[in-house]
């Protein structure tokens, strides 16, 4: 999967501490992709749009 033109963001929950994060890039056509903030360059999981918003609105509920 070509994750070259992903815009990386982090949660506006995230604190400014530099600590445990991960980072969001849903400016793709078709996927989300979700990463580790410290690992920039490691594994990116990648979920369809409508799995992303379902998890997104599950989460919310928490």
């Amino acid at each position: 999967m070509d994750m070259t033109d992903a815009q990386w963001r982090k949660s506006s929950k995230s604190g400014s501490n530099g600590g445990d994060c991960v980072e969001v890039a849903d400016n793709l056509s078709g996927v989300v992709g979700v990463r580790d903030s410290k690992d920039p360059t490691g594994p990116v999981l990648a979920f369809g749009p409508a799995a992303w918003r379902s998890f997104v609105e599950l989460a919310k509920r928490a």
